[in-house]
């Protein structure tokens, strides 16, 4: 588990440092004048300058930052703030762009790591007593092929035949523990509890181990990317409907997660930390103080106000305030993420 934890802070490392490189990488670009580039947090443990730029390598192994010469005030030589509302923009949102696009390199190699994927049909690991299943002659360790003649490919094509058949007499192709093929009629219950589901079986996805060739991972990462987002999507639309309960888990709590799949392979660690890199980015551009999209909303509002701009005094307060908030959340959030590792 220690290992898997080291593995978890190297993935959530990488993730906030391509955020920070975002900012970097077109600050330089666009000629803002970056103060200091931090590769983890202070206190500084040793540092070069070169240019203008102090680059620094610091104590505390979380993420990094950049220091960029006045990012609300536009009298400061080479600032942020001095520049147009389209450099403004372009390094605001750089940072949750890198986070956006991070999973367009990780899925793809995670699917070039040697992993296990379902290889076709689903293994019986128990067979409910009285139950439909246990009627129709199925036994532990028979692998279910097919269903009225299609392919079942995993647990998941499996239940939707099943959740849409109640009542109906299915004509399911096992193959037994032997290695010998039998067809079996199953009739999957109308009304069933959860825990002896609609045919009383407790089933797993046969797996394989497989890598894919860099042409084949490629278009398979973004497919798994579009799926990410389309479940992120569902999640928030459920979560409004109030379907599911409104969760949120801090930095602990998403260690914690990753060291839990670190311990399954190094692929499916690449796909989490995928996720993270998605929602860290998406986040990173609401519209709340201190983030990059408060800021964001800042330049946007003085192009709304044609070219009249807010204070320097009044925007950094609003940042400097949002901050407080943001950090005094963090600590509220990671406290439970705590309690919640300690009750399992």
């Amino acid at each position: 588990m220690f290992l898997a934890i080291i593995y978890a802070l190297l993935a959530f490392i990488v993730i906030l440092l391509a955020h920070e490189l975002g900012h970097f990488i077109t600050a330089k670009l666009t000629h803002v004048k970056v103060e200091e580039f931090g590769v983890f947090l202070p206190p500084r443990l040793l540092s070069f300058k070169k240019g203008e730029t102090v680059y620094s390598l610091n104590l505390i192994p979380f993420g990094g930052f950049n220091k960029l010469a006045g990012e609300e005030d536009p009298n400061v030589p080479g600032s942020l703030a001095s520049k147009s509302k389209k450099v403004r923009l372009l390094v605001l949102s750089a940072g949750a762009l890198m986070n956006l696009l991070l999973p367009f390199i990780l899925l793809p190699i995670s699917f070039m790591i040697p992993h296990f994927e379902a290889a076709g049909g689903v293994r019986v690991v128990e067979v409910k007593a009285a139950s439909p299943a246990a009627t129709s002659g199925i036994i532990a360790g028979d692998i279910i092929l097919k269903i009225n003649g299609d392919d079942i490919a995993d647990f998941t094509a499996y239940s939707t035949i099943v959740k849409a058949s109640g009542g109906i007499t299915l004509t399911v192709t096992v193959q037994k523990p032997d290695g010998t093929l039998s067809e079996l009629e199953l009739t999957p219950r109308v009304t069933y509890t959860a825990e002896e589901g609609a045919t009383g079986l407790l089933l797993e996805n046969v797996t394989g181990k497989v890598a894919y060739p860099v042409w084949e991972a490629i278009p398979l990462g973004i497919k798994r990317y579009w799926e990410f987002i389309l479940l992120y999507r569902d999640g928030i639309v459920e979560t409004i409907k109030g379907t599911i309960p409104f969760e949120v888990t801090g930095p602990v709590g998403i260690v914690h997660e990753t060291g839990k799949v670190a311990q399954i392979g190094f692929g499916p660690l690449l796909q989490f930390a995928s996720v993270i890199s998605f929602v860290l980015g998406f986040s990173n551009l609401l519209p709340i103080p201190a983030l990059d999209g408060g800021r964001i909303i800042f330049v946007l509002l003085e192009w709304i106000r044609r070219g009249k701009r807010i204070s320097a005094k009044t925007e950094g307060l609003v940042h400097g305030v949002g901050f407080v908030l943001l950090l005094a959340l963090l600590v509220f959030i990671s406290f439970k993420d705590i309690l919640r590792i300690i009750n399992g």
